[in-house]
């Protein structure tokens, strides 16, 4: 009983302070692209650059694309969702740091930095799922399935995982500045370990132990990244994919949430010395 009224109490918090949060957030992307001339339209230019090179050189020159149809679309698809788990990560990372005066001068609920980036996150998220959208219906190639609902979990899971490390990493973070350097690494690793520029068929085909084939299935991400191509991919029928995976992403998501309600727990015992280490 008093385990579930310590982490009642602190979301009641949180949801008392959700005007504070929204002003976060638009603080966040206002200051993201002040001075720009093209403000938030830059917001597209790294994803749009990435899918051009991915596209010439992996597509193209090294003829990853004869293995995969409509390959664009696949790229953007997920770059798209990546980037979502990415920029959330990366800013809950540093959003207690990034916001250190507010922490040392006014009491307000910690968590509100992680969450933010998140809103923030979300935005730029939107952005490029538009695009995503409009260059389905260009191509005449949009996903008219009820398989569509796969982008659901597939978000869900980003967003619980991201939150989840990022609140930990945020407070850990405050103690030890290398981590949020060490996160931008394993952005690198998680990404290239993940199918975003690959199939997972071809994962499949190469890897002959079945244990490790497993591994990298159930990688929370590797789900999150196949469900939204299935959305929004609609060759996604034309290329093997892991049995079961609505399933897969269920306990994904169960397992997500006992890391997030844990990972909060740890942010709020460490909360206590975060304006004495700033």
């Amino acid at each position: 009983m008093s385990g579930a009224r310590s982490f009642v109490t602190p979301v009641r918090d949180l949801f008392g302070h959700r005007e504070l949060l929204g002003l976060l957030v638009r603080r966040d992307l206002k200051a993201k692209y002040k001075d720009s001339a093209l403000g938030f339209l830059w917001s597209l230019a790294r994803p749009l650059m990435q899918l051009a090179i991915y596209y010439i050189v992996l597509g193209q020159f090294l003829q990853a694309a004869r293995g995969i149809p409509d390959f664009a679309i696949y790229i953007f698809t997920g770059l798209t969702i990546m980037g979502l788990f990415s920029e959330t990560l990366v800013g809950a990372t540093g959003a207690v740091i990034a916001n250190a005066a507010l922490v040392k001068k006014v009491y307000v609920p910690r968590e509100l930095f992680p969450l933010a980036s998140v809103g923030s996150a979300l935005f730029n998220f939107s952005i490029q799922l538009g695009i995503l959208v409009v260059a389905t219906v260009v191509s005449g190639s949009f996903p008219w399935h009820a398989e569509l609902l796969y982008a659901i979990p597939s978000v869900l899971i980003v967003l619980i995982y991201a939150l989840g490390f990022g609140l930990f990493l945020a407070a850990a973070n405050v103690y030890l500045r290398d981590v949020q350097y060490l996160v931008e690494v394993a952005m690198m690793v998680l990404f290239w370990a993940s199918p975003v520029v690959y199939s997972w068929q071809m994962v499949s085909e190469r890897v002959t132990n079945s244990l490790v084939l497993e591994l990298y299935t159930n990688n929370p991400l590797t789900l999150a990244v196949i469900g939204f191509q299935r959305a929004f991919w609609i060759e996604s029928d034309s290329v093997a994919q892991p049995a079961d995976l609505l399933l897969r992403m269920t306990i994904a998501i169960g397992v997500g949430l006992v890391i997030l309600i844990g990972s909060h727990r740890i942010f709020l015992r460490l909360q206590g010395d975060f304006a004495q280490e700033l």
